[in-house]
């Protein structure tokens, strides 16, 4: 049987455990670049023994950021300022990986606290490009990108991957879901295009297939590479879980190492029923299915119902966001309501026996 806390090894990378951190926008960075609080809010994590902290949505070009304040990761410089929590997360045996992304035509926001939601050319906005002219609600109609600009963009991620492997992240992973510009080709409520890009359901995925074949030639073998997936629209007639599986199993023609199973983010008409677990049958699915790895994420809240998905199979890691920010060292507390012994950080074993 498979327990939340037993290793991982995805290529040659062991992860310590299962409980993973979900990489999650907090809107603090400046021109891409990451800040003080980015530190803070990393190098929590890493003291509370997780598996593995994914690092934020990271734009591979400016105009890939969703907001004036996400982090990117187009430059060197941008990259390099990473290293310092990089190097702090192994020297407490954590693996950290980092989310590549373009948000298409759900970029160029201003932050969720400012008053007003899009961001004006004055203000450092943008024009936002999709599949098709076809806008996300009540945000602005973005431009369809020509051809040669998808495979510009393909570059872009091979450059941002590169970039992330040299400062030393252990992980990548592509951000094809939440209704962002990869999960706006692959379905049909966002791509109306009649190229080589759209109609089709292997035309729709064409991108998104294109890219990660290209990072995968490019960076080293033992590199992991995750692609997260919206498993559903939850919409009639919009993408679907068969449609997922049959994704994922392209994806892991190409070698990708783990599908991260997510859902939703593309329509405003979205129904979901939301409650504990709701998004793990599409994990279950494409791990039964297409036979790759694959991580839960949405609502999983306690160590019980995390023990619950890893030793029933239902998937072979799980991503936790809202915990993590309750309880940056949920693991350890984790573990311990388990009753499985893990190896605290030196600086808080004595928090064990007050």
């Amino acid at each position: 049987m498979t327990n939340l806390f037993d290793p991982i090894t995805l290529r040659k990378t062991t992860f310590q455990n299962r409980v993973w951190v979900s990489p999650m926008c907090q809107y603090k960075a400046n021109d891409g670049l990451i800040s003080e609080w980015h530190f803070a809010h990393l190098n929590a994590f890493a003291t509370g023994a997780p598996g593995l902290i994914m690092v934020e949505a990271s734009g591979v070009v400016p105009e890939g950021r969703i907001s004036l304040g996400c982090t990117g990761i187009w430059n060197d410089e941008q990259a390099k300022a990473f290293k310092p929590i990089i190097n702090f997360a192994h020297s407490q045996n954590v693996k950290i990986g980092i989310q590549l992304a373009h948000a298409g035509r759900k970029a160029s926001t201003m932050r969720p606290w400012d008053d007003h939601q899009m961001a004006a050319a004055n203000e450092g906005g943008w024009e936002t490009v999709s599949a098709s002219p076809l806008a996300y609600s009540k945000m602005p109609v973005p431009r369809a990108l020509k051809i040669p600009e998808i495979h510009a963009l393909t570059n872009s991620f091979v450059d941002a991957a590169l970039r992330s492997v040299a400062v030393g992240f252990d992980v990548l992973e592509i951000h094809a879901a939440h209704g962002y510009l990869f999960h706006q080709f692959y379905s049909p409520l966002s791509n109306e295009r009649s190229d080589e890009y759209g109609g089709s359901f292997e035309n729709r995925i064409r991108f998104l297939l294109e890219t990660t074949n290209a990072i995968r030639a490019a960076i080293p073998t033992d590199t992991v590479l995750f692609v997260r997936i919206s498993a559903s629209d939850w919409v009639e007639g919009g993408w679907n879980i068969i449609d997922a599986v049959e994704l994922s199993k392209a994806l892991k023609e190409l070698g990708v190492d783990l599908i991260d199973a997510s859902s939703a983010g593309n329509s405003p008409d979205q129904k979901i029923k939301v409650e504990p677990g709701f998004q793990v049958p599409f994990a279950t699915a494409i791990r039964t299915e297409v036979g790759i790895p694959t991580s839960a994420v949405g609502l999983i809240t306690t160590p019980e119902q995390a023990q619950h998905i890893v030793e029933s199979n239902e998937a072979d890691a799980i991503f936790l966001a809202r915990e993590m920010i309750r309880n940056p060292r949920w693991a350890l507390s984790a573990a311990e309501k388990l009753g499985v012994k893990i190896k605290w950080p030196a600086s808080l074993e004595r928090g064990q026996t007050l």
